[in-house]
């Protein structure tokens, strides 16, 4: 052999940090125990324990989904990857595509339509609103799509789209199938797949459900499903194609090696979540967000979007002049152990709450980590206030192991 062993190679215990670092940013978030326990496991990717765990997955995922009837399947790979699986399949070439486009991620759904050869208008919505129902009502009437696309919870802008539910109802209207991102707003606030008619939603399993990266969920509404069984041609994609998915999900047939580990630890992940009950984890969720967000102002800050299109899993905090998001990311992570988000763009830093981040622990040590970075880089904030006002705000909840 001409090619020799390389030299010098590190082991994980000599590159990672020694103690680890708090994920605090827009995703990955830290995972429960008993979730990275899951992801440590192997087993028959087609043995009948699997079985087992696909059907209380698909169980699981109708409940955090609300749906009924919702046809779930599980995805080898990230949110994206469950994204395009959606369009791949719902989207036909030469088809018309409104794509609600208000950040990086709706225009990433708007640019895999443009991928599989759809026609695509996309509506831009301004920045820091949410997307007015009236007005895509207008442009899905001027345009006919047969697929809308749009997010709704936009992570780089920080904007939530809170009219989903008119939305979607404006698009059934015209007979317009509706694909939803949830990627990080599921299990962290309201979606209500069959109330609110969406045909398509997605999430990974990083954000709001507090499960590793590289295993995503989707579900198909009856009439999405239709849509996919009669499709008479083959699809471009393999992997993603959903007839061969299903296969899998619901025949207990061999479509391609499941990432059996990912499988167990989402599993575990919904286990979780339905333990908690959604409501509970809404709560819990807004006010941990609510918190957080009191304390960043009391400190002098003001956040990037206001309250009535805030997005409260994912927190845009403006920077001062004179304070670069790098430097400022640089210090908490190097000095704190703490870990945010940069920006799409925006002069920003962003702070998550999904899951395990809205933990009262999480957020005292991020907020003085925040605080505390900023006065080490010469830009003083009052950080007794933001303490006090973050823990006068839980204090209103109680206080407790909920939070």
């Amino acid at each position: 052999m001409r090619i020799k062993s390389p030299q010098g190679i590190l082991s994980l215990d000599n590159i990672l940090p020694e103690e680890p670092l708090l994920m605090m940013g827009a995703g990955p978030v830290p995972i429960p125990a008993r979730v990275a326990a899951a992801n440590g496991i192997v087993i028959n990717h087609l043995g009948d324990t699997m079985a087992q765990i696909i059907e209380q997955v698909k169980l699981m995922t109708r409940y955090v989904f609300q749906t009924e009837t919702g046809h779930i399947l599980g995805v080898a790979g990230p949110g994206s990857a469950a994204m395009e699986m959606a369009v791949a399949n719902l989207v036909l070439p030469g088809s018309k595509v409104l794509s609600v486009c208000s950040g990086f991620f709706s225009n990433r759904l708007a640019e895999m339509a443009e991928r599989v050869e759809a026609n695509v208008v996309r509506l831009v919505v301004e920045k820091g609103q949410s997307a007015d129902p009236e007005v895509v009502a207008d442009y899905i009437a001027q345009n006919h799509p047969q697929v809308l696309t749009i997010v709704q919870g936009e992570t780089s802008s920080t904007v939530c789209n809170t009219n989903l539910a008119a939305i979607a109802a404006a698009a059934k209207e015209h007979n317009c199938l509706v694909i939803v991102d949830a990627v990080c707003t599921l299990s962290t606030m309201e979606f209500d797949m069959d109330e609110w008619g969406i045909d398509a939603v997605i999430t990974g399993g990083q954000k709001g459900l507090s499960c590793i990266p590289g295993v995503s969920l989707i579900g198909f509404s009856d009439k999405a499903w239709q849509h996919i069984e009669s499709r008479t041609y083959q699809l471009r994609h393999w992997c993603l194609d959903a007839k061969l998915a299903d296969q899998f999900w619901y025949k207990k047939a061999y479509h391609y090696t499941a990432p059996v580990s990912g499988i167990l630890a989402i599993h575990e992940a919904l286990r979780l979540v339905c333990t908690e009950t959604l409501k509970v984890r809404f709560d819990r969720h807004l006010r941990s967000s609510k918190a957080l967000q009191a304390g960043i102002e009391a400190m002098g800050l003001s956040l990037h979007v206001k309250p009535a299109a805030r997005l409260n899993s994912v927190v845009g905090i403006n920077l001062p002049d004179g304070v670069e998001g790098k430097q400022l990311l640089s210090t908490m992570s190097n000095r704190y152990k703490v870990e945010i988000s940069g920006s799409f763009g925006a002069n920003i830093v962003r702070i998550g709450q999904m899951g395990e981040q809205c933990r009262a622990h999480n957020l005292f040590r991020t907020l003085h980590a925040f605080g505390a970075s900023f006065n080490c880089l010469g830009q003083k904030l009052d950080l007794p206030a933001g303490m006090a006002a973050l823990e006068s705000s839980l204090d209103q909840y109680g206080f407790d192991d909920q939070i």
